[in-house]
């Protein structure tokens, strides 16, 4: 029985003694373990759009393509806008002559011109008011949508002007033309030419151009697909603005200053000790404060986030790898 309790004894003590070694030696490892601090490459992404709706007609770049400033990336097809360019330039053109002829002074035949003009304008009225009560009737009864409600009433809305405007040039045609009938001839000439520059500047994005220099990310929209006026077709990553991005406890602010410096690694690049410069820092929202466990003696701690660019540029560095900071090499 005693020699069972030595036993016991000895075997407690040995088991002492080999918790405590492995604490030592877990504490020390823990100890000695750097503090590392894990960001990631970001980089500009601008998205390509226009002013054009209509349908993708071709694609001139295809996404992991490099491109340069100014190159052409897609071309969009609108009829619908080729359409109002012809129309607005026929438009400039009759402003255009009808301006001559009041500068010429006023014939007969410009007073039936005139006229003319008015009976279409009121016949294009009177077909837009009755298209107009139609639509609306459907749109009460649910058939039709408000969009194309709103559309048929803005149609009306440009005959009544339509009618008004060709109106008046007969009574001044009719009347003889006076100063005010000239400037007034002039201005529609200027308007008619206005509405032929907006129509031109919108056809302008039926060939989108790369803004920057850089790499097409992302392409949304397949070849024939219809876009609308600001839809997004595709992204595009600046490379030349790839920058770290790091999430910094406020304690451990002093070692990233603005303007300073600090190494890091990118494993994807098999890259160490590179040097970033911090060009911005700016805290984050409160949702990233690190909140205080005790009752005295701490606070809480704001995270700040932290941009910084290789010094040289590092070739290679793309959004989305990692960048390891050893916080007591700083």
């Amino acid at each position: 029985m005693d020699r069972s309790r030595k036993y016991l004894s000895i075997a407690f003590i040995v088991i002492l003694i080999i918790v405590a070694v492995v604490s030592a030696v877990g504490i020390a490892l823990l100890r000695d373990k750097p503090t590392i601090l894990q960001g990631q490459v970001e980089a500009t992404e601008i998205r390509i759009s226009g002013k054009l709706p209509g349908r993708i007609d071709t694609f001139l770049v295809s996404e992991g393509q490099n491109v340069r400033r100014g190159d052409t990336l897609v071309v969009i097809n609108s009829p619908e806008a080729w359409a109002k360019y012809t129309q607005a330039n026929a438009l400039e053109e009759i402003a255009r002559y009808q301006n001559q002829k009041i500068d010429d002074g006023t014939r007969r035949q410009i007073v039936e011109s005139m006229r003319q003009l008015w009976n279409k304008a009121k016949a294009d009225l009177d077909l837009a008011k009755v298209t107009y009560d139609r639509i609306e009737a459907l749109y009460r009864d649910s058939v039709v949508t408000s969009q194309r409600r709103d559309e048929v009433e803005a149609l009306y809305k440009s005959a009544v002007a339509a009618e008004r405007a060709a109106h008046e040039q007969y009574q001044m045609a009719a009347d003889g033309a006076q100063r005010q009938d000239k400037e007034s001839a002039r201005a529609l000439v200027a308007a008619a030419r206005g509405a032929v520059d907006e129509v031109t500047s919108v056809l302008q994005d039926a060939h989108l151009t790369a803004p920057e220099d850089g790499q097409i990310a992302t392409i949304y929209p397949r070849r024939g697909e219809l876009v609308g006026t600001g839809t997004p077709i595709m992204s595009l990553v600046v490379l030349s603005d790839a920058h770290a991005v790091l999430n910094v406890r406020e304690d451990r602010l002093p070692l990233f200053e603005r303007g300073g410096t600090f190494r890091g690694d990118v494993p994807a690049l098999d890259r160490k000790g590179i040097v970033f410069r911090i060009y911005y820092v700016s805290p984050l929202g409160s949702y990233a404060t690190w909140r205080s466990t005790k009752q005295t003696g701490s606070y809480d701690l704001r995270t700040f986030e932290i941009h910084a660019r290789p010094e040289p540029a590092l070739e290679g560095l793309r959004p989305g790898m990692s960048v390891l900071v050893n916080l007591d090499e700083q």
